[in-house]
């Protein structure tokens, strides 16, 4: 879908901001791009769609040199979410959300349907924002519009930077999980900038780690976790690899391997988790209850079972043991 052939980036002589960068982002995929500030990931991003000019190399979308395409075509075939959200504070929300429709020609009746389904598709009320204006929505909110607004055309493929940045953790992680649902029915081809590790591991099929402009390593973030291209790498992961590496695990991969432990506690007076929970906030939870243990639950919100420190470490030693390759779900 993208592909990047040896790309470099120079700001006036001698300020190089990409050197050489070569990957390919394939159909489908969130590659994330990561890296300290200055690294050149922003850069890197900004070129897909013309924002910022190549200096040598090539940049493909669908196969395509991009300096062939026309920008205002290419920038309407890619969604663009920023981290400030980007929204028009005098327009109202129904206009934000359709203004590349607009753009586009869109009769007022398909702007209309469009809009409808899309603030479905993140939980918002069609009817009660319609005519709001973006002061009148609290940060979460404005960035769900920005998101929204980005889809509005249904392009193939997204370019977002830092989408999530300027929220704070809680609803940030909110935020995260409801992109990625809207991503497993969609399936669009996103790049999507981020310098938070955690962030990187929850949200990428695969992360571009970046420094000095070069790409220190490109793969799957269990590969990263595991097989650190480099000490670089490997710092910027930090010592907790293994303990970052619990955000790919889910309670459904562990109970491939062990039955639920059964459990005598009433429901309520222990936390409860999905069994499609990440190890990792299954882990959290557990060292904050006084139980030491959580329910799992299957879709009918039924306990199946509860996990508790001891389960996750065995599987974690085990998976250590036999050499198996983490698989990102």
């Amino acid at each position: 879908m993208i592909q990047y052939k040896n790309v470099t980036k120079v700001y006036g002589e001698d300020v190089t901001a990409v050197d050489q960068v070569s990957l390919d982002v394939n159909e489908g995929e969130i590659v994330v791009l990561l890296g300290p500030s200055g690294c050149g990931k922003t850069t890197l991003l900004r070129m897909v769609n013309g924002l910022e000019s190549v200096t040598d190399g090539d940049i493909t979308f669908n196969g395509e040199s991009i300096k062939d395409l026309n920008e205002i075509e290419l920038r309407r075939k890619i969604g663009y979410v920023i981290q400030s959200n980007g929204l028009f504070p005098n327009m109202t929300i129904e206009q934000n959300v359709t203004v590349v429709p607009t753009l586009l020609g869109w009769s007022k009746e398909d702007k209309k349907k469009r809009y409808e389904e899309l603030m479905e598709l993140v939980g918002l009320d069609a009817e009660d924002y319609r005519k709001r204006y973006p002061h009148e929505l609290s940060g979460g909110q404005q960035q769900r519009i920005g998101v929204i607004r980005a889809l509005a055309a249904d392009p193939p493929a997204m370019l977002m930077d830092e989408p999530f940045g300027a929220l704070d953790p809680i609803i940030r992680e909110r935020v995260q999980d409801e992109f990625l649902a809207i991503q497993r029915e969609l399936n669009k081809t996103i790049l999507f900038v981020s310098h938070d590790i955690d962030e990187a591991i929850k949200m990428g099929d695969k992360i571009a780690l970046m420094k000095d402009g070069q790409l220190m390593q490109y793969d799957k973030p269990s590969q990263i976790l595991q097989n650190p291209a480099n000490d670089f790498v490997a710092q910027f992961v930090g010592k907790d690899r293994m303990v970052k590496s619990l955000t790919i695990h889910r309670i459904e991969q562990l109970m491939e391997r062990y039955d639920l432990l059964v459990s005598s506690i009433e429901k309520g007076e222990i936390a409860t988790v999905s069994k499609s929970s990440n190890l990792r906030d299954v882990l959290s939870y557990i060292l904050e209850s006084k139980q030491q243990a959580v329910h799992v639950v299957d879709e009918n919100d039924e306990v199946i079972g509860q996990v508790d420190f001891a389960l996750v470490n065995q599987y974690m030693i085990d998976l250590a043991d036999s050499n198996e390759p983490v698989v990102n779900p």
